[in-house]
């Protein structure tokens, strides 16, 4: 039989949470963006090397607000729950 997996019970924002869900809705939500604001934008991308640099300072864009957002909902829902408890 396999060990038991070991758990743990954070006290506030469960960082690791917010750094596996960042980066699950920075790739599903990132994509998009990119190809959208590529074509919105009408920005010549002729090489891959142009194609690279674009997606990476959008894509740092999207990053940053979405850690922020799911930072914010994390420390909101917990904030909720410990009132909850008390």
């Amino acid at each position: 039989m396999p060990e038991p997996v070991e758990t743990h019970d954070p006290e506030g924002v469960d960082y690791g949470w917010v750094m596996q869900t960042t980066f699950v809705l920075t790739i599903v939500v990132g994509a998009p963006v990119v190809a959208l604001v590529s074509w919105l934008v009408g920005v010549s991308l002729p090489t891959w090397a142009a194609r690279a640099e674009f997606a990476i300072r959008v894509g740092a864009l999207v990053w940053f607000f979405v850690a922020v957002g799911v930072f914010l909902y994390a420390r909101r829902t917990e904030d909720a729950s410990s009132d909850a408890e008390s």
